[in-house]
């Protein structure tokens, strides 16, 4: 599936990053360069198309309908309906894409972890909104911002990818749970979509940020190719560069799991599909 696929594009940039308070910086450069996803700080939101996390994991029902949404835009886009579980994968790939920006954003941007549990983010996908509401966030030392209440010290980056790492498992423990029935699939493939996510949301907004390669070299540093998998996440980043005839040289990666769009268009599998073998040359 397509960036465009994930969010509806919305207008509207946030204030400078240089003027927010820590982490809000981020969520306001993300606004600026990817304007198809707004991200409100604040509690999460219910009605007029807001679902929160906390009733995705909690309440069947709640999941089920923003898993309808998806079905209802697969029906318009493809003009033949989605199998239930397809409509469910890519509706946890939908909230697991922009979601994990939360975290990783303000890593990249701020070297600050945000910790945000399941009741502090809530979304509404017809507009490409987000709320958030942190519970504190880690930083290292010298951050200015160390001295805030809500601040928790490491002692250097690999302590603070770690801290990155463990904030979203603690979030997407309990949803990748609640979608688990409704996706039909193990928690290796659950969490080899959100290995996925983490690292392709990263790295676009990298490209968007005139930072790609910073991006990718910190994105291997936290998920390497070579070594143990970090629990839950089950692969490293992998990425390669593969030579083009008539253009330049372009970087890649074999995806960790396949996202099931070949069952509505087979013909147009997607490049770093699992399923598929060229792109692994």
């Amino acid at each position: 599936m397509t960036v465009s696929s994930i969010v509806a594009a919305q207008p509207a940039p946030g204030p400078k990053a240089a003027q927010a308070p820590p982490l809000l910086g981020s969520y306001a450069r993300l606004g600026e360069v990817f304007p198809g996803l707004r991200i409100h700080a604040g509690p999460p939101r219910t009605g007029k198309g807001w679902t929160a996390t906390t009733d995705l994991v909690q309440d069947p029902a709640a999941l089920r309908k923003l898993i309808a949404y998806d079905a209802a835009l697969g029906l318009t886009e493809y003009g033949e309906p989605l199998r239930v579980d397809v409509a469910a994968g890519f509706c946890l790939h939908r909230y697991t894409w922009p979601v994990a920006l939360l975290f990783t954003l303000p890593w990249f941007l701020e070297r600050r972890v945000p910790r945000i549990p399941v009741a502090g983010v809530s979304i509404r996908r017809s507009a490409g909104e987000l709320t958030v509401r942190p519970s504190g966030f880690s930083c290292l030392p010298g951050d200015p911002a160390a001295a805030l209440p809500d601040a928790r010290m490491v002692a250097d980056e690999r302590a603070l990818r770690a801290e990155l790492l463990a904030s979203l498992a603690e979030h997407l423990t309990p949803v990748m749970a609640a979608f688990r029935p409704e996706v039909r699939r193990g928690p290796r493939t659950l969490w080899g979509m959100a290995t996925d996510d983490v690292i392709e949301g990263l790295w676009y907004l990298g490209s968007l940020l005139g930072e790609e390669d910073r991006a990718t070299a910190e994105l291997a540093e936290l998920l390497p190719s070579t070594g143990a998998a970090q629990p839950p996440f089950v692969a490293g980043t992998d990425f390669r560069t593969v030579e083009q005839p008539d253009s330049a040289p372009m970087r890649t990666r074999t995806r960790v799991s396949c996202c099931l769009f070949y069952t509505v268009r087979p013909e147009e599998a997607c490049f770093s599909c699992p399923r598929t073998c060229a792109n692994r040359n």
